[in-house]
């Protein structure tokens, strides 16, 4: 087990304040990993660190906006300065606006693109600057089935998820010398708050999702937690450049007859 022991560690999470970035965040402090939690809302920070400390893992919490490159540039180097080098970053932090192709403001397209692809950029530049420099690193972006899969309403966020797959892989390939791993998590449909209202039985959606998962469920947060733990850990050293799916077979399928049991 010691491939995937995180001691000495430390690992930053943007959006680490609740959901599956929270999910990831506790099963890389569960193998051993010091946490640095990103995000915006102090409120949901304060939240997060309490729920963090009270499980007994190190954590500690900066808030700013990963879009801004000047406030971003401040807070790693006041990390990096307060708990030391950053070993591991997770590029959590994502925001989705559903709206119709046809009618979405361009300024709401731009938003997106910008928090959901643009960040992970800023973040990962300014980390991979002291991991160039050691020599060693891992960055994990968490893309979505929306960078394989197209969907109505969620135009912005497919190209921004779609982007992140690319980048995950083109920096992978320019960093890779410097033994640095840039891979992605690709989450399929999780049990979160955000899904509980639709999650009921009867609903047409929740019904859709249990069909069309060769699993026949939701994801468990918690079910991320292995994949987090390998992309950060020694067991991945050799592995650059991927997306691991973590969607209960969903890619795998072309779906099934309404009939079939």
């Amino acid at each position: 087990m010691n491939l995937f022991n995180l001691q000495g560690k430390n690992a930053l999470i943007t959006g680490g304040t609740h959901g599956l970035g929270m999910a990831m965040a506790e099963a890389l402090a569960q193998a051993g990993a010091q946490l640095i939690i990103t995000g915006n809302t102090p409120s949901k920070m304060e939240s997060a660190l309490e729920y963090y400390q009270s499980k007994g893992y190190q954590a500690k919490g900066y808030i700013f906006d990963v879009t801004n490159e000047v406030d971003a540039k401040i807070n790693v180097e006041k990390i990096t300065e307060e708990v030391g080098n950053i070993h591991i970053l997770v590029n959590n932090a994502g925001i989705i606006q559903r709206e119709p192709a046809i009618s979405m403001a361009v300024s709401d397209f731009r938003k997106v693109i910008d928090v959901d692809l643009v960040g992970p950029f800023i973040m990962a530049q300014l980390v991979a600057k002291q991991m160039i420099e050691r020599k060693e690193g891992k960055i994990i972006n968490i893309c979505s089935m929306m960078s394989e899969l197209g969907r109505s309403t969620v135009s912005a966020y497919a190209a921004a998820k779609g982007g992140l797959k690319m980048l995950t892989k083109n920096l992978a390939t320019e960093w890779a010398k410097y033994n640095i791993q840039v891979n992605g998590i690709g989450p399929g449909y999780f049990a979160t708050s955000q899904t509980e209202p639709i999650r009921v039985d009867g609903h047409p959606f929740n019904e859709f999702i249990i069909s069309r998962t060769p699993a026949a469920r939701w994801g468990n947060p918690e079910d991320l937690g292995g994949a987090a733990v390998f992309l950060a850990s020694r067991a991945s050293d050799f592995v650059n450049g991927q997306i691991i799916y973590v969607d209960g077979g969903i890619l795998a399928t072309i779906g099934k007859p309404a009939n079939e049991d």
